[in-house]
């Protein structure tokens, strides 16, 4: 090799290096800065890494955000996730702060891409479409009922759904439920499940579709093939999910489910649009489904506004059905509250003409009560307030969060703490909310702020500021319609006449009730 070769290989190795060190500069700096800001910040525990911690983090979650809480209450700290990285948890102290950043800083959609594994189960979780469309023209419908909570102007509450929603609920429940003449097992999560997906396909598709056995299969299994994928990616060390997520049996039946719904939805979608375009005397329906498609006016593809269905569908059932099967799993064991309660639906009933209004559902009061303290008891998750950071953050205490670290707000302990829920805040008190409504001190503020609906510092269920749960409103007239026609119609007890409450099955922050239960049920006679 002549000394010219020798130079130019010199020369390329030279290169080759500089370019490497460059890259590597890149690529590991800025995660090295990133650790450097994070590791400024108090940690709990010993900050042990590996498969024993991500598996500690899966089983005991919520006992390690409570031992934040007593020991960082007042200030900002880290803890390792089963994810491979470090959450930091935000006192309830600094929320008021936080919720007036811009979604530029901290991103809501993108917090709830990690919980949900959207990576991998390719669900829809910024949807603008959809927000726009529950708050203005679903929520509007529901109005008259949520006056004292949210002002909309008068001529859009026309509260026209209810009845319709109230309807299906009859018909749904008679359709699922057994006829329970004597005491009768019932796995009540899954015929929840069915009557959601009808109900609330009411609303979204119309009085025809909703009936549509093809539907309500897509409506009720998508729901559960996507948390069983959900759980699946989870149980996943974080380093193996893209090589194995892929491949997961539970991955293989959701993209198997969005394929049939997509399959049965694209083709209505396109019949719509087609008819909105061709034909002066269709008559537009009045759902969810067609207001969606009058709000996209073209910008969304066929295929998109498909898939936003099935991501508002799973919204819906999802959480309902988990919340109102948590409902009575502790209706099941508090049996005191379910004769006053009665008697509270029927008085309503009568006074409003024999049928559930919307005043009607305003004016249940013990009821509403009664659900807002099982959430607080029994929440869809160990936190709130999920945030992804995308611009590093000085917060009012002087404590720095840099930017690419999801922050949350450990909600299930501060629901239990007793500056905010009294001396008393362990124990459960069905009629805690409407003592408060009802107290001689009570003020307009203190009404709203105890009801079901209601977000605020303390009350973190259904999120925090602006990105609050836009569809809490429909979910809570839907939950009171069937517990409060459950409750007329039916006793309910654990089997063999057990006392103690089914547990809630707990991943990580996750946390719902055990699907599989049976509660026991009985028709009352009139």
């Amino acid at each position: 090799m002549d000394f010219q070769s020798l130079a130019g290989l010199s020369h390329t190795l030279q290169t080759v290096v500089v370019a490497t060190l460059i890259f590597a500069a890149c690529t590991y700096l800025p995660k090295i800065n990133y650790r450097a800001q994070l590791a400024r910040l108090p940690v709990l525990g010993d900050h042990a890494t590996g498969e024993k911690q991500r598996q500690t983090y899966l089983s005991s979650a919520k006992k390690m955000y409570h031992e934040g809480y007593t020991k960082f209450r007042d200030s900002v700290y880290r803890m390792a996730t089963s994810d491979g990285e470090d959450n930091v948890v935000i006192p309830l102290s600094l929320l008021p702060e936080l919720r007036k950043l811009p979604d530029d800083v901290l991103s809501f959609p993108k917090a709830v891409d990690r919980a949900m594994e959207v990576k991998y189960t390719k669900l829809d979780t910024d949807a603008k479409l959809v927000v726009h469309s529950v708050r203005s023209d679903l929520t509007p419908a529901l109005c008259e009922y949520l006056k004292p909570t949210v002002n909309f102007h008068s001529n859009l509450c026309l509260a026209r759904l209810n009845p319709t929603i109230c309807a299906e609920v009859d018909t749904s429940l008679e359709e699922y439920m057994p006829p329970c003449h004597d005491w009768t097992e019932v796995c009540i999560n899954k015929k929840l499940v069915e009557i959601v997906a009808k109900v609330s396909g009411r609303v979204f598709v119309g009085p025809d579709l909703c009936q549509d056995p093809e539907y309500l299969d897509s409506g009720s299994n998508y729901t559960v093939d996507l948390m069983k994928a959900v759980q699946a990616i989870k149980r996943t060390r974080p380093w193996l999910r893209p090589f194995l997520a892929p491949r997961l049996p539970e991955i293989r039946q959701l993209r198997e489910r969005e394929r049939r719904a997509a399959e049965y939805l694209q083709p209505i979608v396109r019949e719509r649009i087609e008819a909105q375009k061709n034909d002066p005397d269709w008559q537009q329906p009045d759902d969810m489904l067609q207001w969606m498609v009058n709000r996209s006016q073209g910008v969304n593809s066929v295929a998109q506004i498909a898939k936003m269905q099935l991501g508002l569908i799973f919204a819906a059932i999802h959480t309902t059905t988990m919340t109102t099967t948590n409902i009575l799993y502790t209706l099941a064991v508090t049996p005191e509250y379910i004769q006053p309660l009665r008697e509270e639906i029927r008085e309503v009933i009568a006074e409003n003409g024999g049928t559930i209004t919307s005043r009607a559902l305003q004016q249940m009061e013990k009821l509403d009560s009664y659900m807002k303290e099982v959430m607080r008891f029994y929440p869809p998750g160990v936190t709130s307030f999920g945030r992804r950071v995308l611009k590093g953050i000085t917060l009012s205490n002087g404590q720095y969060i840099p930017p690419g670290v999801v922050i949350e707000v450990p909600s299930t302990a501060i629901y239990s703490d007793p500056t905010h829920y009294g001396p008393d805040s362990s124990t459960f008190d069905g009629f805690r909310h409407y003592k408060l409504r009802r107290s001689g001190s009570s003020t307009t503020a203190d009404h709203a702020r105890n009801q079901f609906v209601t977000t605020n510092e303390t009350n973190l269920a259904f999120g925090y500021g602006r990105h609050a749960c836009p569809g809490r409103f429909f979910a809570a007239n839907e939950i009171k319609m069937i517990l409060a026609r459950l409750i007329l119609k039916y006793d309910v007890q654990m089997p063999g006449g057990g006392t103690e409450r089914y547990s809630q099955i707990e991943i990580g922050r996750a946390s719902m009730p055990d699907p599989g239960k049976m509660l026991v049920f009985r028709r009352v006679e009139v």
